[in-house]
């Protein structure tokens, strides 16, 4: 399953993440890199629809950036999880700190230094999901096991 994203001038897979305020994963879909983002992204709220959980009842704003501006995918957000999408990004042309830390771009930077996942070198999705979910399990072990052992 690949494809060329000819946006982002990039090959082969994309991943769609879905993160809590702490940058943990809660729901990740796998596909081709020509998919569209607004699409995935409501797969992947979809998929986490169907987990037995009421972590999406608490939600009230879902960040995300430019790439997802629009009426239509706000309101399919809505009809699914009565959040409304709150659109982060530069308003100007200069640079400034955005309101919100960017924290989907930290989880990506997590996934950057485990060597399995800075490159595509999976040929099945679900080894690629698998690796990833193994990552974060171990980022939110870390805490738990270095202050268990602190001499």
């Amino acid at each position: 399953m690949y494809g060329f994203d000819g946006c982002k001038k990039v090959k082969g897979r994309k991943g769609q993440t879905l993160v809590d305020s702490l940058g943990l994963v809660l729901k990740l879909v796998v596909s081709e890199a020509n998919a569209p983002e607004r699409i995935l992204a409501a797969y992947a709220l979809m998929e986490l629809l169907e987990e037995p959980t009421e972590l999406l009842e608490k939600v009230q704003v879902l960040w995300v950036d430019s790439g997802y501006d629009g009426d239509k995918f706000a309101l399919a957000v809505w009809f699914m999880i009565q959040a409304h999408v709150e659109v982060i990004g530069p308003t100007e042309q200069e640079f400034k700190v955005l309101p919100q830390p960017w924290v989907v771009e930290r989880t990506f930077g997590w996934f950057n230094q485990y060597h399995r996942l800075s490159k595509d070198y999976e040929r099945l999705t679900q080894i690629s999901k698998g690796a990833i979910y193994a990552l974060m399990t171990r980022i939110m072990l870390l805490p738990l096991v270095s202050s268990t052992f602190t001499l």
